[in-house]
């Protein structure tokens, strides 16, 4: 990956920042790509520009895609309550936007054959939001195929690449990587909600706030916040 590009996809949240800085410590120059994708708030998208400013990114884009016409997700229904209960095995949670990573994954492609990059980078992780059909192995495999079919440049062999390094691992590896990369994790937003700080109880909160403590970084938590 040395001297390549990247486009890296930036919601703001602890995983993707994290998945850019790993990108940029294998030598690439990364490019940040994020989406207003009619979210409930802007706090998300706040926070991927100041994750991009902080990680000095080559460039960083925001791309609207209103996903929140047609609804279907309590993300981008203000209608429907954010789940507060915890991830249950074998359920996809009311946060599932449908067709999301699809759509986010073929712009993000777009934009890595326009500017020549050979590296998609993405922050999706299967082990703690597992109910996500979208941010599983099988997905990113068989996206990686079409992705080949679908340009030029991977007709000709030179398609980029999905790389999804977080896919498989736990919380708390990430926010220990994301400690060692000095990833700026206070600038970052995970949060359902859009408050002035996090709410602590929905799951997001609760999974960062765990990975948080488990990693010795309770400052960090949502409650520290306030």
């Amino acid at each position: 990956m040395t001297d390549s590009t990247a486009i890296a996809l930036l919601s703001g949240g602890l995983d993707s920042a994290t998945a850019a800085a790993l990108a940029q410590e294998a030598g690439c120059r990364v490019i940040g790509l994020s989406f207003d994708y009619g979210q409930r708030h802007r706090r998300e998208l706040q926070a991927a520009a100041a994750i991009a400013e902080a990680l000095n990114l080559a460039e960083h884009h925001t791309i609207s895609v209103n996903l929140a016409s047609w609804g279907g997700s309590s993300l981008t229904d203000s209608a429907q309550a954010l789940p507060v209960d915890g991830v249950q095995d074998g359920v996809i949670p009311s946060t599932y936007v449908p067709g999301r990573n699809t759509v986010f994954i073929s712009i993000g492609l777009s934009l890595a054959e326009a500017r020549g990059a050979d590296r998609l980078v993405l922050g999706v992780n299967a082990v703690d939001y597992s109910g996500y059909p979208d941010c599983r192995p099988d997905y990113l495999d068989a996206f990686q195929t079409l992705a080949d079919l679908s340009s030029k440049v991977g007709r000709e062999g030179r398609g980029p690449r999905l790389w999804a390094p977080l896919v498989e691992w736990s919380k708390q590896k990430i926010v220990e990587e994301a400690l060692r990369l000095g990833v700026p994790i206070e600038r970052s937003w995970s949060c359902y909600s859009g408050g002035d700080h996090p709410c602590g109880v929905c799951d997001s909160c609760r999974i960062r706030d765990a990975a948080l403590q488990a990693a010795g970084r309770p400052d960090l938590c949502s409650s520290a916040s306030r």
